[in-house]
C-alpha cells in the first residue's frame, strides 16, 4: 500500500469522526447556558441605532 492510499484511508475514516466531534463541541458551546447572555447581546447589535 502506498503512502497516498494509507493517508487517504485515515482521512476518510477518522476525518469523519473528527468533524463530528468538532460539530458537537461547537453545538455544546453555542447552547451552553452561561453563554446565553453574550449571544443575546450580540443578536441585538444590528438593531442598535448609531
Amino acid at each position: 500500500m502506498s503512502s497516498y492510499h494509507y493517508w487517504r484511508e485515515i482521512a476518510a475514516s477518522w476525518g469523519l469522526f473528527y468533524f463530528i466531534a468538532i460539530f458537537f463541541m461547537a453545538l455544546a458551546y453555542a447552547l451552553w447556558p452561561s453563554k446565553q447572555k453574550s449571544f443575546e447581546e450580540a443578536s441585538q447589535i444590528p438593531l442598535i441605532e448609531d
